[in-house]
C-alpha cells in the first residue's frame, strides 16, 4: 500500500445527497432573529432568499467534531490540512420558490479544488455546487455555488491585505449591532459549531483575531433582508457575494444597498465601523 497522500483534486466530482422537509419553526426563529414582527408561517409560505440555509444542517456526532468546532476533515469535503477555514463567497440562482411543507433533495458536488500560494502562505479553495429540488421535481429550484477557503495559521508579523473603502452612494442603509446573542442565535439556527463565532478565548488566542467573527452567511442574509425590507414585492432571481474582510463583534457595522438604473440590479455591500468594505454583493430581481 502506498503512503503517498491522495491528491485533493481527486475529490472533484464527489457527490453527497441529502433530504429535508421545510418546517415552519426555523422560519419563525430566523424572522425573530432578524428583528421582524411575528409572521404567519403555514404550508405553502415561500422562503425568503438564503433561508434554505436553515435546513440540511451538519448533524455530525459530537465525537466527530474537530478542535475548531467543525467536523473533522475528510468525508465529503477534501481533507485539507490547513487549520483556518472560512466561507469566502457564494453565487445563487433562485429559479422557483422553496416553500414551507416541501420535501427537498439537495445534491452537492465538489466542483473544483484549487491550491495556491498567498502572501501569508498556502491557500486551498474548494467550490461546492448545491442543487435543491422540491417534491421530486426534475429541475432545481435553487442552484448554489459555495466557495470555501482554507488558510495556514496566523503568524506574528503576517501582513494583512490593505483594506478597501466602501462605496459612498448607498440609497439604503441599516446599522447592525453584532452582539453575543445575535451570533449565538444564528449559530444555533444553522447548527454551526465553528468556535470563531462564540468562543472568544479560542478566536483570540488560537486563531489570532481581535474578537468574535460575524458569520459571513449572516451578513449575506442581512444584505438580502435589506432588499426584502426595501422591495417587499420583488422576487430575487440571482445573488452573489464575496467576503472581503472579517467583521468582528467589537463594533456595529452597516449593510447598504444601491438600486441600479436598469431597475433589476441592486448593488449591496457591508462596511465596518471604520468604513472599510467587508462584503461585496449584487442581486438581480424580476
Amino acid at each position: 500500500m502506498s503512503d503517498t497522500p491522495t491528491p485533493l483534486s481527486d475529490w472533484i466530482g464527489r457527490q453527497e445527497v441529502a433530504h429535508d422537509r421545510i418546517a415552519a419553526t426555523p422560519v419563525k426563529a430566523l424572522n425573530a432573529t432578524l428583528d421582524h414582527a411575528a409572521m404567519d408561517v403555514v404550508d405553502g409560505s415561500a422562503l425568503p432568499p438564503l433561508w434554505h440555509w436553515l435546513y440540511f444542517l451538519p448533524l455530525h456526532r459530537q465525537s466527530d467534531i474537530g478542535a475548531d468546532g467543525h467536523a473533522k476533515r475528510g468525508g465529503f469535503l477534501p481533507p485539507v490540512a490547513l487549520p483556518r477555514r472560512m466561507w469566502a463567497g457564494s453565487q445563487f440562482e433562485f429559479r422557483s420558490p422553496v416553500r414551507v411543507g416541501d420535501s427537498v433533495q439537495r445534491t452537492s458536488t465538489i466542483a473544483n479544488v484549487t491550491e495556491k500560494e498567498g502572501r501569508t502562505g498556502k491557500l486551498v479553495f474548494v467550490k461546492v455546487r448545491h442543487e435543491l429540488r422540491c417534491n421530486g421535481a426534475a429541475d432545481p429550484a435553487i442552484v448554489e455555488f459555495h466557495d470555501i477557503v482554507y488558510r495556514e495559521a496566523k503568524q506574528p508579523g503576517d501582513v494583512e491585505p490593505p483594506p478597501l473603502p466602501s462605496p459612498q452612494d448607498a440609497a439604503w442603509q441599516r446599522e447592525i449591532v453584532p452582539d453575543d446573542v445575535l451570533l449565538f442565535r444564528y449559530s444555533a439556527l444553522t447548527f454551526n459549531g465553528h468556535r470563531i463565532h462564540y468562543d472568544r478565548k479560542y478566536v483570540t488566542e488560537v486563531e489570532g483575531y481581535p474578537g468574535l467573527i460575524v458569520h459571513g452567511p449572516l451578513i449575506a442574509t442581512l444584505l438580502m433582508d435589506l432588499v426584502r425590507r426595501q422591495m417587499p414585492s420583488a422576487e430575487v432571481a440571482s445573488f452573489s457575494f464575496k467576503a472581503v474582510r472579517p467583521t468582528f463583534d467589537l463594533h456595529a457595522f452597516k449593510v447598504n444597498g444601491a438600486p441600479q438604473a436598469d431597475g433589476k440590479t441592486v448593488r449591496l455591500w457591508a462596511q465596518d465601523h471604520d468604513g472599510w468594505l467587508t462584503m461585496d454583493a449584487v442581486a438581480t430581481v424580476r
